[in-house]
């Protein structure tokens, strides 16, 4: 038996299938158009309606949704009280639907539960998820560092640190649409990143967990101003948040001795950080299809509560 799940993010349109083993995730990112730097949630739902009848198909030419169990979907953004965004909407109206016609449970979870448990997954170390861990949430809108507990057959993230204001897939978003990259510009930066061995990037503030990037947007302004390569740039931007997302997570390790770091979030496909992280902080990475936005998580979370019969 398999479950069925949905998740519509705000730049990606995910459905994924899981058998408790293995799973089967399909996704279709978002238009947006060249030089801007996001999608008006009406926008974004549009499209998430638009393109989730092509990934059913995709799943059902694999003979992969036969005998559903139970349905699950992404209904807001983190597990907290007024979590709430109009494109995870479409997600889970079409689950609930699709439950109801099946005769088979609707289960609900956050976005960021479903990253932390594909990232869990993805890693072979799905154990995490009935143990307190430290969790890193990296994508184009959130840098959050957590402290996690289990809940129920799913998890809950405690914000312990991160950004104050801009997210790090912001900055690095606006830098390579600056360069003029298109939007999402993460695996293009990250190929210019190789093109140079430019020196480090600057030396963020740390205020105990938490830190600010807003200021980083105005010195990529400048070097660009200035004439600068644009793969310097790139190295300049990718090289602050790594630097500070290291330093954040040796604070974070020493605060909350013998807890695990597990990194999610399309941010943490990057390789510099995968392996600064690694090297330095034995941290545990998603694989990288799985650290972008996905439904395999919501999958994963929503085949534990069928199989325990909870609620979530």
């Amino acid at each position: 038996m398999a479950v069925l799940a949905l998740d519509t993010s705000n730049y990606t349109t995910s459905v994924a299938v899981f058998d408790g083993q293995t799973g089967c995730n399909r996704s279709k990112l978002l238009e947006v158009r060249p030089g801007e730097l996001g999608l008006r949630q009406s926008d974004a739902l549009f499209q998430h309606v638009r393109e989730l009848p092509g990934l059913f198909e995709q799943l059902e030419r694999q003979g992969l949704l036969d005998g559903i169990a139970a349905v699950g979907a992404s209904t807001r953004p983190r597990e907290a009280e007024g979590s709430y965004m109009p494109c995870f909407l479409a997600g889970s109206s079409q689950g609930r639907g699709l439950a109801h016609t099946l005769g088979v449970p609707f289960f609900a979870h956050s976005h960021q539960q479903g990253h932390l448990a594909a990232a869990a997954w993805s890693a072979g170390r799905l154990d995490l998820l009935d143990g307190p861990f430290l969790a890193w949430h990296l994508s184009g809108g959130t840098t959050e560092l957590l402290r996690v507990e289990p809940q129920g057959c799913s998890v809950k993230g405690e914000i312990i640190g991160g950004t104050t204001d801009i997210s790090a897939g912001q900055l690095i978003d606006r830098t390579g649409v600056l360069l003029g990259l298109n939007f999402p510009a993460g695996k293009a930066l990250d190929e210019l990143y190789r093109q140079t061995d430019a020196g480090p990037g600057y030396r963020v503030k740390l205020d105990g967990l938490h830190f600010s990037l807003s200021g980083m947007e105005n010195q990529v302004k400048k070097l660009l101003e200035r004439g600068e390569k644009p793969a310097d740039i790139a190295r300049f931007a990718l090289n602050t948040v790594c630097d500070v997302v290291h330093r954040a997570t040796v604070a974070a390790q020493d605060q909350y001795p013998g807890l695990p770091v597990l990194c999610s979030g399309g941010v943490a496909s990057n390789r510099h950080l995968r392996h600064v992280l690694t090297e330095f902080c034995q941290a545990i990475f998603a694989q990288p299809q799985f650290a972008t936005d996905n439904a395999m998580g919501t999958a994963i979370l929503t085949w534990r509560a069928w199989r325990e019969g909870g609620q979530v």
